[in-house]
């Protein structure tokens, strides 16, 4: 399989094998053994989930420091929307205005707005859907949602929109537009997205649809906040000059932005990976047929309920439907979108592939072999699915024990059954020896 970056790291020696992880992973990522947690890294999708339910914090995110973007001689910062949400001012433009000039502020060249990206999606996408063809077009904006397709249901993969992630886009488009606005080579800037979610960094790494991202990194707006918040209190912060996003792009941020700014009604958002996940099913299982859109968002809310965020997902939807209400739509900044959209500056350029994280063995005889064993022992195991063996499920575990992962006697149940043969075979054996004593006499 090919080499895999994973955003999500375990700390070791913080885990307490307290097992709150195992059943929350969408993928059945994560067993613990030994006492300690491990993530399989062929299964995990970076959503996260693991990071939020952890009680001892053992789980976190990879991103990279802010000192990183000065290894670039132009540096561009590509805040995500739910930056906006994390900030408590009255005026929405005014808060707006203040973090894009902050980010300036705080030692980038020019800001571009991926809500800006999203605009040039919105008209993308729109246009796919004019196309017949299969249905329900699934999103391509969450990273962890499309690795989710990839690993558990693949069959869905030629449903994904054949459109780039807003952030993607935006890096692409920033970079024409400062290189031509500087006269000064691409290869000199730096884009780096302000990310709500270890999934978006992990997409910059290990690319979904494309051979190399346009953007060059991912800071976490958790990392940010302290010294943009300093920013956007001091008094000499200016308005920012240039062109900003309308509400279409910046209601992205929220669940179910994305299907309004496309304009398609027919669509269904769901937000939270399981949800997401049992959405996945319906369709995969022709339950949503008549659909012609699908949303899906790993994180509760939508990105401003990503896992490097400080602010409440609930305050921050809020926040973000107050900007969208104040900001309001542009047509200029529509039209634009519009004529980017039509160059095909957001268009994917690669096939997605499934991952394979159920392959048995290469030999296809020993496969089924293995396949026809792991039934038994499903069978055999109590089908509890409660865990204490490490393992998410019964199945889980009949799986890791012939991968040769795990054994029998981890199932607690199994154990406590043998232990009880054996107490019945002591005693079986002390009462026969206690037989032949009393003969012996």
């Amino acid at each position: 399989m090919e080499k895999y970056f994973h955003s999500v790291r375990l700390e070791k020696e913080k885990c307490s094998g307290c097992t709150n992880c195992i059943k929350r992973c969408p993928t059945e990522a994560i067993r613990v053994q030994k006492g300690k947690a491990k993530i399989l890294k062929e299964r995990c999708i970076d959503c996260g989930e693991c990071i939020r339910v952890c009680p001892y914090h053992a789980k976190n995110a990879v991103t990279d420091p802010l000192s990183s973007i000065s290894q670039f001689k132009y540096k561009i910062a590509l805040p995500a929307p739910a930056l906006y949400a994390q900030f408590k001012m009255v005026s929405q433009v005014d808060k707006v205005d203040r973090v894009l000039s902050g980010l300036k502020a705080m030692g980038f060249d020019d800001v571009f707005e991926v809500a800006k990206g999203a605009e040039i999606c919105s008209k993308a996408i729109a246009k796919e859907l004019e196309k017949p063809g299969i249905r329900p077009l699934i999103s391509s904006a969450c990273p962890a949602v499309v690795r989710l397709i990839q690993v558990r249901f693949p069959e869905l993969l030629d449903n994904v929109v054949k459109v780039d992630a807003p952030v993607e886009v935006a890096a692409k488009v920033a970079k024409q537009e400062f290189a031509r606005k500087n006269n000064v080579d691409i290869s000199d800037i730096g884009a780096y997205f302000i990310t709500p979610c270890p999934a978006k960094m992990t997409s910059i790494k290990s690319p979904l649809a494309k051979e190399k991202s346009d953007v060059d990194g991912a800071i976490s707006i958790l990392e940010v906040y302290g010294l943009l918040t300093g920013q956007l209190k001091s008094a000499d912060a200016k308005r920012f000059e240039g062109d900003k996003a309308s509400a279409k792009g910046i209601g992205w941020a929220n669940s179910g932005g994305e299907a309004f700014a496309v304009g398609e009604k027919n669509a269904l958002s769901v937000d939270g990976i399981s949800n997401v996940a049992r959405a996945l099913e319906d369709i995969e299982n022709d339950k949503l047929k008549d659909l012609d859109f699908f949303e899906g968002l790993a994180c509760t809310g939508g990105c401003v309920g990503g896992p490097l965020v400080f602010e409440s997902a609930f305050v921050a939807q809020s926040r973000v439907q107050k900007i969208c209400d104040e900001v309001g739509f542009n047509e200029s900044i529509e039209q634009k979108a519009r004529e980017y959209a039509e160059t095909g500056v957001a268009a994917t350029k690669k096939q997605m592939e499934a991952i394979d994280v159920m392959k048995l063995d290469d030999d296809r005889m020993e496969a089924l072999r293995k396949i026809q064993k792991i039934e038994e022992l499903a069978n055999k195991l109590p089908g509890m699915d409660c865990g204490s063996c490490g393992a998410p499920s019964c199945r889980a575990l009949a799986e890791d024990i012939v991968r040769g992962h795990a054994q029998e006697m981890d199932c607690v149940f199994m154990l406590k059954e043998k232990v009880r043969y054996l107490a019945e075979e002591m005693v079986d054996l002390a009462s026969k020896d206690k037989i032949a004593e009393d003969d012996g006499e």
